[in-house]
């Protein structure tokens, strides 16, 4: 039926289209911010600002859904759904096992990093994993450098990547 008896803000429905169906639901107080809008629109979930409603407001399910949408933290062992999500932006996670001991050598080497002797793998990983996360990096000047290195084929080991260009 068609509503709209009641004062402003009696009654109103939640104002979110889901896989473009009007929800039917009491809206409550949580709103549908753009922020929200823009956080939930990578996460393939199906809703959306229903254009003929003048308000924010959306109902307790919708609020707790976009929620778990959005603190959606990859655990571990749940390799179900195929596409992970990001893990956190900020700080990408290098593997450093995958590299050879003596490549972690010569990385302790170039950046004279204070070590005891003879550690094994997994020191060398820890130190150098801790060193690796400190290093600032511009990253113009990195990306390009890295154009300038693929367009002149300069993919030699020996490039100095401190010394600018040559």
């Amino acid at each position: 039926g068609a509503g709209g008896a009641g004062g402003p803000g009696a009654g109103q429905l939640c104002c979110l289209r889901e896989e473009g169906e009007r929800c039917g639901r009491a809206a409550g107080n949580a709103s549908f911010s753009k922020r929200i809008q823009k956080s939930i629109s990578q996460k393939k979930v199906k809703i959306e600002l229903d254009k003929s409603a003048r308000h924010l407001y959306i109902c307790d399910f919708h609020k707790n859904l976009i929620q778990s949408v959005r603190n959606r933290r990859k655990r571990k062992g749940s390799d179900d759904d195929g596409d992970s999500p990001v893990q956190d932006i900020d700080t990408p996670e290098v593997d450093l096992y995958q590299l050879q001991v003596n490549t972690l050598r010569r990385y302790k080497r170039h950046f004279k990093l204070q070590t005891r002797p003879g550690l094994n793998k997994a020191q060398l990983v820890e130190i150098i994993g801790c060193h690796f996360r400190t290093i600032p990096v511009n990253e113009k000047d990195t990306l390009t450098y890295f154009i300038y290195s693929v367009k002149n084929d300069k993919n030699k080991p020996d490039l100095k990547m401190d010394s600018g260009v040559h």
